[in-house]
């Protein structure tokens, strides 16, 4: 976890009793990306969709998880003492802790507590609207000084709508330009309370093809791309992310038909090409899952190159990044 203040009191983990608090992942301070200017983008936990080249797989579920980072554990073996359901997994001489069993975890935090060497992790924490103007009033000169801003992104922001509008608002009312990276897989009458605190969203898309798009994400595209025509035609700015991975969305159709998409919206103030990497692999492994994707190579620079081209040819603003 990359937290602002480095501060891991487990009580503070726990889901609060009032609201609103929403649960991220992640904070991260002097961004310069996903929305222009010096940031403090936050990361919250939960999404709807399950892509398969997911660089974020901890940000997936609805609740906090543990990851175990083997190459940081000093094998002290307390956690295995400390753990109240013997969740901790070891090798067949038992004589290794090489991770977590998370069928029998409850999240109690024990071994989190113990594991001074920083191998075992809890991913989540509740955060107050309050923690959030703390945070980034530190930082205000920067965003000032450079036309900066707050992201709010996941994970799937929307997902958790009263903490996201009450942040927005408190981050509106510092003066301070309001992003949402979002999925837009989100039911309108969710969505559109949030647009008017809004100065730009940032979203995905990701295939065409209502199948396909279910195929690689676990849901269709319809109500998505029905949210992304109706924020059009409120004329909210967007900008659009393409994820671009080998053999799945790079297609020449898919491709095309994107790019149409994106020309017949005037709201559309750029194109980002994010050429798939691998950063999910490891990530999988520290939570003890499979990556789908593992055997995929990344996009060449030619094929990168000519869908930055194609795009080129609808918005004049088109960037190549990573994932």
């Amino acid at each position: 976890m990359n937290w602002t203040d480095k501060l891991y009191d487990f009580d503070a983990l726990q889901k609060p009793d009032w609201e609103p608090k929403g649960l991220v992942f992640d904070v991260q301070r002097f961004a310069i990306h996903d929305g222009g200017g010096i940031r403090t983008n936050v990361f919250f936990k939960g999404c709807p969709l399950n892509c398969l080249w997911c660089q974020n797989p901890e940000s997936i579920r609805w609740r906090q998880d543990i990851s175990f980072v083997e190459q940081h554990c000093i094998q002290c073996r307390k956690c295995i003492a400390v753990c109240p359901v013997s969740a901790i997994k070891t090798d067949s001489c038992e004589e290794r802790v090489t991770g977590i069993d998370k069928e029998k975890c409850i999240l109690c935090g024990a071994c989190f507590k113990t594991c001074y060497a920083g191998a075992i992790n809890i991913i989540g924490r509740w955060l107050s609207v309050e923690d959030l103007v703390a945070m980034v009033n530190r930082d205000r000169d920067f965003y000032v000084a450079s036309g900066g801003g707050i992201t709010f992104s996941g994970g799937e922001p929307t997902g958790q709508p009263k903490f996201l509008l009450a942040a927005l608002q408190a981050m509106q009312g510092l003066g301070l330009h309001t992003a949402v990276e979002t999925c837009l897989h989100v039911p309108w009458e969710q969505l559109e309370p949030l647009l008017s605190h809004v100065d730009l969203l940032l979203t995905d898309i990701k295939h065409m093809d209502p199948e396909r798009h279910g195929a690689l994400t676990g849901v269709s595209n319809e109500l998505i791309l029905e949210n992304f025509r109706n924020i059009a035609g409120l004329g909210i700015p967007v900008r659009v992310r393409i994820p671009l991975i080998t053999g799945l969305n790079d297609d020449v159709a898919n491709l095309q038909a994107t790019a149409d998409l994106i020309a017949s919206c005037k709201n559309v103030q750029g194109v980002d090409v994010l050429p798939y990497n691998r950063l999910g692999i490891s990530k999988c492994h520290q939570l003890g899952c499979d990556y789908a994707l593992a055997d995929v190579a990344p996009p060449s620079t030619e094929s990168v190159e000519a869908t930055a081209d194609l795009f080129r040819s609808v918005a004049d603003d088109v960037t190549v990044g990573g994932m």
